[in-house]
């Protein structure tokens, strides 16, 4: 044999497959699924068959609905035991036959919600909803060689994705978030006009395992959005809604009044989504709160979990005593019977808020121990707009899920999405883009007044027409005590009521 053929023949034979990067392999796999044209042009996706529980052979019907942007709902019974879940671009809910009904919070709603907008586009969208692709090399799958893909959203959803080596199918799906985890596992793949879908899932969640064969799958037919919504099941008499928004906006008044008295701790820690899809702390500030006649008050005490040095400390009291002038100032200027917040806003209330949306699916539910009501929101179509404050602007273009606690009338927690792009002075200097997402959580603090202790913000903002920012943010507000403040020579004392 000619040497130089044998020398090449050696090399490639002892050379090793090196792996293909995660955009080719999801460019196969959507090849293979039957083109990316047909994928886009898929809407709706309604599923259904029989689904078995291994652990003691239980069998029922199993019913899966998607469909675009993020509108996805399971449900399924298995020897009389009905279980169901579902998001319906607002809150993400769980209905089983022992618990009964609840809106699902923290890492459960999380995952549940990248879940349906998986669902409804699968990576098709991951550049614009600011995820990373990861490459997870190749593995083995039920003994034979796949190619893993680990989509990484800018929220800390992790999606790995194993594609057959052989037929690039997508053979297997694994969600993960905080302590919350489940599997997917397709075969038996047909046509349903010119797209390849799984016919047999083994669906892994909660310590169980239930197997999955489907005989219909249909797509783009039209699903009622009331199907994904917030079950109708009977409940406990409800408060009137108009009547409960006015006391909660009465009680933010009351509010107003009892911050004065208060004094906390906030810890505000950014995040950053690495090239390799680890979402990392990249740096904090933590702030000794207090109020001033209505007005915030953030003193600067540590930086990156380390307290600030003499020089810093004292630029930082600087700049609270400045701070203090300016809320001079700006009361001041004020009008009579205004009432305005920092920088000069218009102090916004939650009432005022859902003034400008939609009301939804009102309930009783639980919450930290608490009886609360909870109700769904989205944009108001109707909403005069063009005359509103900004802000009133910005929360009047979210959706999400609000929880009211029932005998304070005070706001206990806020899921919300951006549901369209939000302009900032009309465009030009910043663009909020749509699914920006945010959460506030609060507690009750003695027995009298509800105040923030957690908030997640993930935005993603054009400024100025070209520059992107993605602002990931998390923060925690702790250490809440009474005080009193004097204000002497510019200068905020702090004296802490026994």
């Amino acid at each position: 044999m000619n040497f130089c053929l044998l020398l090449l023949s050696i090399l490639f034979t002892a050379a090793p497959v090196f792996a293909q990067s995660p955009g080719k392999i999801l460019k196969s796999s959507e090849n293979s699924l039957g083109g990316i044209m047909r994928l886009r042009q898929i809407t709706s996706r309604q599923s259904s068959g029989e689904i078995t529980r291994r652990s003691d052979g239980a069998k029922g019907r199993i019913t899966i609905l998607a469909a675009r942007p993020n509108l996805y709902t399971v449900s399924f019974e298995l020897n009389g035991f009905e279980t169901a879940e579902g998001y319906n671009a607002k809150s993400a809910w769980h209905r089983d036959s022992r618990a009964g009904l609840r809106t699902l919070t923290g890492a459960a709603s999380v995952n549940l919600r990248v879940e349906a907008m998986y669902r409804s586009s699968l990576w098709l969208n991951y550049k614009n909803e600011k995820s990373k692709l990861v490459s997870g090399g190749r593995v083995d799958f039920l003994g034979k060689p796949a190619n893993a893909v680990i989509l990484k959203t800018s929220g800390g959803v992790e999606i790995k994705i194993l594609f057959d080596a052989a037929s690039r199918l997508p053979v297997r799906e694994e969600f993960s978030f905080g302590d919350q985890s489940r599997s997917y596992d397709y075969g038996d793949y047909r046509s349903v006009h010119g797209v390849m879908q799984p016919f047999s899932i083994v669906f892994a969640s909660g310590g169980e395992t239930f197997e999955i064969k489907l005989d219909s799958v249909r797509t783009n037919e039209k699903i009622a959005a009331a199907r994904f919504d917030f079950p109708d099941v009977p409940h406990r008499p409800l408060p009137d809604i108009p009547a409960l928004l006015k006391e909660v906006n009465a009680n933010e008044d009351r509010v107003e009044q009892l911050l004065e008295t208060y004094a906390f701790t906030e810890k505000r820690t950014a995040r950053e989504l690495l090239k390799t899809g680890e979402l990392r702390d990249k740096e904090s500030e933590t702030f000794q709160v207090s109020f001033y006649k209505g007005f915030r008050i953030n003193r600067v005490i540590e930086k990156n979990g380390r307290p600030l040095n003499e020089n810093q400390q004292r630029d930082a009291d600087s700049d609270a005593a400045k701070r203090v002038e300016n809320i001079e100032k700006i009361i001041a200027k004020r009008q009579p019977g205004e009432q305005v917040t920092d920088e000069g806003r218009p102090r916004m209330s939650i009432a005022e808020i859902l003034r400008a949306s939609n009301l939804l699916n009102p309930r009783r539910e639980r919450f930290r121990g608490r009886d609360v009501i909870v109700f769904d929101f989205e944009p108001n179509p109707s909403f005069d707009y063009k005359n509103a404050k900004s802000m009133l602007k910005f929360f009047g273009k979210t959706a999400g899920v609000i929880w009211i606690d029932a005998a304070d009338k005070q706001v206990a927690r806020i899921e919300a999405v951006l549901a369209d792009s939000f302009n900032i002075g009309g465009g030009v200097l910043a663009k909020l883009r749509k699914g920006a997402s945010f959460t506030l959580e609060q507690e009750r603090i003695n027995n009298e007044i509800w105040l923030p202790s957690a908030a997640d913000i993930n935005l993603s903002v054009r400024v100025f027409l070209v520059k992107g920012i993605d602002l990931n943010q998390t923060i925690r507000s702790y250490d809440y005590r009474k005080f009193k403040t004097e204000v002497n020579d510019a200068k905020v004392n702090e004296t802490v009521r026994p």
